[in-house]
């Protein structure tokens, strides 16, 4: 897959065919090794073919299995409870200012 990414990477990049050396070079400038078996599998599939048309085969073979599951459902809404079973509403609490007091903790105005 790594390799695969590469070689796009090296298209997109304007290499209309990179070898592969070029995808070896490219992952190693990254600190990433090749597979030489998974690399040498890649060139050779793609030695000759037009990337955009192998992508839009593999496009249209994707879409036979359609758009996949669309993810989970919702929870249950629950049981449709009593009326009686809803939690009273808590009234907010309101902070008090600690009362001032001067640097030295002193009220009585005086020296230190």
């Amino acid at each position: 897959m790594k390799e695969m990414a590469a070689y796009l990477m090296l298209v997109l990049g304007g290499t209309e065919s990179p070898s592969a050396d070029d995808v070896t070079k490219a992952l190693a400038s990254v600190g990433v090794e090749a597979d030489a078996d998974a690399l040498n599998n890649l060139i050779s599939e793609l030695d000759g073919k037009d990337l955009g048309e192998v992508l839009e085969a593999g496009s249209g073979l994707l879409a036979k299995f359609g758009s996949g599951g669309g993810g989970g459902g919702g929870g249950g809404g629950g049981g449709g409870g009593d009326a009686e079973e809803a939690e009273p509403e808590k009234e907010e609490e309101v902070e008090e200012a600690p009362p001032a007091v001067d640097m030295f903790g002193g009220g009585d105005g005086g020296d230190y």
